[in-house]
């Protein structure tokens, strides 16, 4: 039987991921936005392309929630993107406004399903999410560590002039400035990374991981679409079709990393009930302290919501 994913938002972000998911054909995807026939025009492009990639057409556009109900997992990617000069923590008066109200809709369409937030800032929205839904910690989750860690896996390829499919990275912590990649968990071919670059070298690649997002937002106007929808549809996939792979998420914390109630970007796995496990890495002093500082900054964005 078919799985049913919904993704809310048919902007760049949520019509990548519906393509990507299009294209693994196990779902039928419903493709949802408020811009009366966005979504239905995206979502007959799609269909049609499956004619020539060779998938079903099985993609619904649509300005309302009816045809979403009973969803396996929902993909909220719905919010104001951010534009030069502002960052992450600029969003989040007016992205919980919407993130409350679209996560409402999912509840009462689909209320045995998994969220996976995309909406920035992404920490603080998984804690909106959470808390509008009632759902247990394990069904709301946020899709930010498997971008920040593309982008640093990316990067040390570049340098290294290597494939990417090589490198094994880990970036941990909030999805901010303040991210924690864990140079200690990074390996090209299992090498560790430390013994192929300097440490000066490591820095400008760990630098330029934390403000990737904001490289692209000086480049293009507005944020990264590509990999953030990947992203998201890498997530999907392991919860729909069970695969218990462990990849880097924001879920929510009760002691694990010594962080207490509070979403934070952690290795975890991820299978048909949602965060099945949170695996905890061994950190070097200097990257427990960084983590620290990055939960500190979480908390900071978070102490604004109205639900916090």
């Amino acid at each position: 039987m078919r799985k049913k994913i919904t993704v809310v938002g048919a902007g760049n972000v949520g019509a990548t991921c519906a393509q990507e998911l299009a294209r693994r054909d196990y779902a039928d995807v419903v493709l949802v936005d408020i811009i009366p026939n966005f979504p239905q025009g995206k979502a007959l492009d799609l269909n049609q392309a499956g004619a020539v990639l060779g998938y079903e057409p099985a993609m619904t556009g649509t300005n309302g929630y009816d045809e979403t109900a009973d969803s396996d997992v929902v993909v909220i990617t719905a919010g104001r993107p951010r534009s030069p000069g502002m960052s992450r923590d600029d969003l989040v008066t007016t992205n919980e406004a919407i993130v409350s109200s679209v996560t409402r809709e999912v509840v009462r369409h689909s209320p045995k399903t998994v969220i996976v937030v995309v909406s920035n800032p992404l920490d603080a929205m998984c804690h909106v999410a959470k808390a509008v839904s009632r759902f247990p910690k394990k069904r709301v989750v946020g899709m930010a560590g498997i971008l920040d860690t593309a982008r640093f896996a990316a990067f040390i390829s570049q340098e290294l002039d290597v494939s990417v499919r090589d490198v094994t990275a880990m970036v941990l912590g909030g999805h901010g400035d303040q991210m924690v990649p864990v140079v200690s968990a990074t390996t090209v071919g299992g090498i560790p990374v430390a013994e192929l670059l300097s440490k000066a070298r490591i820095r400008k690649l760990v630098e330029r991981t934390r403000f990737g997002g904001g490289e692209i937002v000086n480049l293009l106007g507005t944020s990264a679409w590509y990999a953030p929808g990947a992203a998201a549809a890498q997530m999907v996939d392991s919860i729909c079709l069970d695969q218990k792979r462990v990849l880097p998420c924001t879920a929510y914390l009760e002691g694990e990393y010594g962080i207490d109630g509070l979403y934070m970007g952690v290795p975890a796995k991820l299978g048909a009930s949602g965060v099945e496990d949170i695996v905890r890495l061994k950190l070097t002093a200097e990257e427990r302290k960084m983590l620290r500082a990055s939960a500190a900054a979480v908390r900071d964005v978070v102490g604004v919501l109205k639900r916090s």
